[in-house]
Parts: C-alpha cells; sequence; structure tokens
C-alpha cells in the first residue's frame, strides 16, 4: 500500500474508533460501578498500549529491541508533551482527585527508575522482571481502588447496557489498532527514506502511529466531556508502556543502547509530566499546553539530531 495512503486511512481509522472507543470505556465504568479514571488508567491503557506491544514484541524477536525502546519512551513523549499539549490548546483539563494521587507519582517514578536503569546503557532480563513486577504492584493497588467504588454511582455518558459498551469497546479498539498499524508502516517507509537511526524512526514516527488510540482516545474526551477518561489513558499507557512494554521487550532480547541516545526521550518524558502537575484547583490550564508543544518540538529536534 502506498505509505501516504496509509497514513490517511489511519487517521480516519483514528477517529471513528476513538469516538466508539470513549462511548465503551466511559459505558463500561459505569455498568461496573467504577469510575471512569480507573478504568481508563486499566483496561483503556493496557488496550491503547497494545500497538506498542505488537511492536516491541515483534522488534525483539527480530533482534532490534533499540526500535522497541525508541517506541515506548517515545510513545510516552507524545502521550503527554503532544497530545496532551494539543488536547490543552483547546480548553483546560480537569484532573480528578484519584488520578492525582494515583497516577500522576506513578508515571514520574515510572520514567526516573527508567532512567536510572538504562544509565549504564543496558537493560538486563533481571531488570525486566522488576519492571514487571512493579506493574504488578501498581495494578493490586489500583484493583484495591476500584473495589471500594463498587458500591458508588457513577453519573457519566449512556445507557447502563454493559453489552452495548463491550461491542463499542472492542469495534473502536479495533479501529484504533488498524489505525495505529497503518501509520506506523507508511510513516517508518517513509521516514528509511531519509536515512534515520532505528532508535530514531521507532521515538517519533512509529510512537506517534502507535499512539494514535491515545490521542484520539483524549482529543474526542475533551470533546465529550470526559477530561477524566483522556488523562487516565494517558497516564496509564504511560506507566503501561515504563514497565510493561519496555519489561517484555527487555525480557525477550536485553537492551544494549548508549545512554545519550534515550536520554532526550526520558529527560522531555519526565519534564512533560512534571509540567502537567496539576495543582491545588485540579485544573490544567491552557497555557501548559504551549509548553508542552514546545518540549515536543525540543525532543524531535533532539532525537533527529536536527
Amino acid at each position: 500500500m502506498n505509505p501516504y495512503l496509509a497514513l490517511f486511512l489511519g487517521l480516519v481509522f483514528a477517529g471513528g474508533g476513538g469516538e466508539l472507543f470513549v462511548r465503551g470505556t466511559v459505558g463500561l465504568a459505569q455498568a461496573a460501578r467504577i469510575s471512569p479514571g480507573i478504568i481508563a488508567a486499566t483496561v483503556a491503557a493496557f488496550a491503547t498500549s497494545s500497538p506498542e506491544l505488537t511492536v516491541a514484541v515483534s522488534a525483539a524477536l527480530d533482534g532490534a529491541p533499540q526500535i522497541s525502546l525508541g517506541d515506548a519512551l517515545g510513545s510516552n513523549v507524545v502521550n503527554v508533551a503532544l497530545i496532551l499539549g494539543l488536547a490543552l490548546l483547546l480548553a483546560p483539563i480537569t484532573a480528578s482527585r484519584g488520578s492525582i494521587k494515583r497516577d500522576f507519582p506513578t508515571a514520574v517514578i515510572v520514567q526516573v527508575a527508567l532512567a536510572a536503569l538504562l544509565l549504564d546503557g543496558n537493560l538486563s532480563r533481571i531488570e525486566a522482571v522488576l519492571l514487571l513486577a512493579a506493574l504488578f504492584v501498581w495494578l493490586l493497588a489500583v484493583t484495591h481502588e476500584a473495589r471500594s467504588q463498587r458500591s458508588a454511582v457513577v453519573a457519566v455518558l449512556g445507557e447502563g447496557k454493559p453489552y452495548r459498551a463491550v461491542i463499542e469497546s472492542l469495534v473502536g479498539l479495533a479501529l484504533l489498532i488498524a489505525a495505529g498499524k497503518l501509520i506506523v508502516s507508511g510513516g517508518a517507509e517513509i521516514a528509511k527514506t531519509y536515512g534515520f537511526t532505528e532508535f530514531a524512526i521507532g521515538a517519533t514516527l512509529v510512537a506517534i502511529g502507535t499512539s494514535m488510540p491515545e490521542l484520539a482516545t483524549v482529543l474526542i474526551s475533551r470533546l465529550r466531556g470526559h477530561d477524566e477518561v483522556g488523562l487516565g489513558t494517558v497516564l496509564g499507557s504511560n506507566i503501561f508502556n515504563g514497565l510493561f512494554i519496555v519489561g517484555t521487550a527487555a525480557a525477550i532480547t536485553p537492551y544494549s543502547i548508549a545512554f545519550s541516545d534515550v536520554a532526550p526521550a526520558l529527560l522531555v518524558g519526565l519534564a512533560a509530566v512534571v509540567a502537567t502537575y496539576p495543582p491545588r484547583s485540579e485544573q490544567i490550564d491552557r497555557w501548559r499546553g504551549g509548553l508542552l508543544l514546545a518540549l515536543y518540538g525540543a525532543y524531535v529536534l533532539a532525537v533527529l539530531q536536527i
């Protein structure tokens, strides 16, 4: 398929899939009597990270883990600096109390932990197991919180029909995954013609392609007035990328890469989360959107060494 056609179809699929996925996610939260933020940070985040998982496993099995590492770290930058930056330009985002206490601190810790582990230029299988164990502990904590909310009634979009929410979620996710694959295939083919490295391709174009589910989810949830879904999906996806995606790929094929190559993604990823951290008012103002986009621009220039 023509790479430019693949990019166009990917954008079309992302728009339609994002609409269905947001509706389905909120509907599932209502049916389960759990806040949409928790559903978004766990189920939705894991689902939207499936393109990164596909790339990570495929690249690791092919002996090219740099692509998967670049994709995972680059997606974390894209999720916050680019996606939340664009969403904030539309309107301020209100963060839930649960997200501030649970997801933001964890996203910061994950970035710091990855930087510490990659400082020597290697990520072993033992370190990969530690990352996967950390994800398990986080999921246990979130599950405990979810159980405490079971008796709460959450007023959200939808008619309380679980089967409809499941269908919308699955169809939307399928379209989002297809969108990610189309954009990855088209973007990577175009990028190779300019002679960029595997890590640079993974950290920029492939990262944008595999982050299309998050982009569509955040923008549409913002338009629908469900900030907790978009914010939870982005932060949860960052946590899954840093712990599960990187950990899984490293367990298959350990990483060996110069820290100077991954430093821009790690530092900008951390700076973006910190720059987005909500104040006491719990409202993330629009001016931060411009700051985040500036960070993303600096990141692209650093990774591509322009």
